[in-house]
């Protein structure tokens, strides 16, 4: 796939623009979110709008990648791949993050401070407590044994294809189901792989 065919794809769990890679606090965020969910690509010199700005200096954002998969991320990231694309005189770097069969890696986002993220759509999320046990568990492409579901494990499935979010009480008033059973559903899905879940807001969430 050309640089075109990619820009064209947009924003999205697999893809993030950046303009430049400013510091390796901010980059390993990035690369740790692709490699603890599905893997992906990173292209440095393309806005958010997706257009071609190119960088200034290939060599000095190749180094920040570097330091930042090296240095700032536990366990660090060993198989990152670098592609320069030149475009009208101006060079994109395309960074392939494969997925991680050695999840969860964490980004150093202070001194000291060290915290997981996962894709949701196009937006690097910090994890739970609960994502992160079942990060240990996942290696790529094979993920959780897919089980049959249920109507209202489907009515789940169904609502965060045009959702960006789901809530506990959400579910309960969907399925009209009590709060244990509703729980106890939406957990089933988590840990077989089907749907995420978030706890880092005041009310937690799931999301696929």
């Amino acid at each position: 796939m050309d640089l075109h065919e990619l820009i064209a794809r947009g924003e999205g769990e697999a893809l993030e623009f950046k303009q430049k890679t400013t510091h390796p606090h901010r980059i390993s965020r990035t690369l740790v979110s692709l490699a603890n969910t599905r893997g992906g690509q990173v292209l440095v010199g393309v806005d958010d709008a997706g257009r071609i700005l190119g960088v200034r200096d290939a060599e000095e954002e190749l180094f920040v990648l570097r330091d930042a998969a090296a240095h700032y991320i536990a366990p660090p990231l060993a198989d990152l791949r670098f592609h320069e694309v030149e475009e009208d005189g101006r060079t994109v770097l395309i960074v392939t993050v494969p997925e991680s069969a050695r999840k969860p890696h964490r980004a150093q986002v202070a001194p000291n401070d060290w915290r997981s993220y996962v894709r949701v759509r196009d937006a690097s999320v910090q994890t739970s407590g609960l994502t992160e046990k079942l990060l240990e568990r996942q290696q790529p492409e094979s993920q959780f044994e897919q089980l049959p579901l249920t109507k209202q494990e489907l009515a789940v499935i169904d609502y965060l294809k045009t959702h960006p979010r789901i809530t506990l009480a959400q579910f309960m008033k969907l399925v009209n189901f009590g709060k244990r059973r509703a729980y106890q559903t939406l957990i089933k899905l988590v840990l077989h792989g089907y749907i995420r879940h978030h706890d880092k807001e005041k009310e937690p969430y799931y999301t696929v």
